[in-house]
């Protein structure tokens, strides 16, 4: 199973690595913290027998730190979930463990990305824009609890294998 070590600017040392069964407990509470209208458990173990689904998970100290999703749509990467423990945000494990999903996508074929953002959310606005991507479109409504525009970001690869948007 793919896993890798990166230390961050900051001295610590996070591990990324597949999500796996016993980390859904830590997603599920992660998700209920960060989303007006979250994924079930069950939603998480669904996704984990999804040969299209890629979950990628930040480990600091042993314990689950944030997560990501990716499912692979025709060599496009949609990523539905992006979240960090509150307690542990504002120290770069969002940021990287974006890079570390993206990454394992493109090793999986995923050749562009895209996502949905909340138009208010000026954080993960700013950490999508840092990680190359664009928006390309907007989605009336798209949110509820509250209802608000989301946006469409994407980051596309280009026929070299470079991102036409890198930073």
């Amino acid at each position: 199973m793919w896993q890798e070590e990166r230390k961050l600017p900051a001295g610590v040392t996070v591990l990324f690595r597949e999500m796996e069964e016993k980390d859904i407990s830590s997603v599920g509470s992660m998700e209920r913290e960060a989303f007006s209208m979250p994924w079930s458990e069950q939603d998480f173990r669904q996704a984990l027998s999804d040969e299209h689904a890629l979950y990628v998970v930040a480990e600091l100290n042993g314990r689950v730190a944030g997560y990501c999703g990716l499912h692979n749509i025709l060599g496009e990467g949609d990523i539905t979930n992006v979240a960090v423990e509150e307690s542990l945000r504002g120290r770069q494990i969002g940021f990287y463990l974006l890079s570390a999903a993206l990454g394992r996508g493109k090793e999986c074929g995923m050749e562009s990305f895209t996502l949905e953002v909340r138009a208010g959310n000026g954080a993960a606005l700013h950490l999508y824009e840092k990680l190359g991507f664009q928006v390309e479109g907007l989605r009336k409504n798209f949110y509820e609890k509250p209802r608000e525009d989301a946006y469409i970001m994407w980051k596309r690869q280009e026929s070299n294998g470079t991102f036409s948007n890198e930073k």
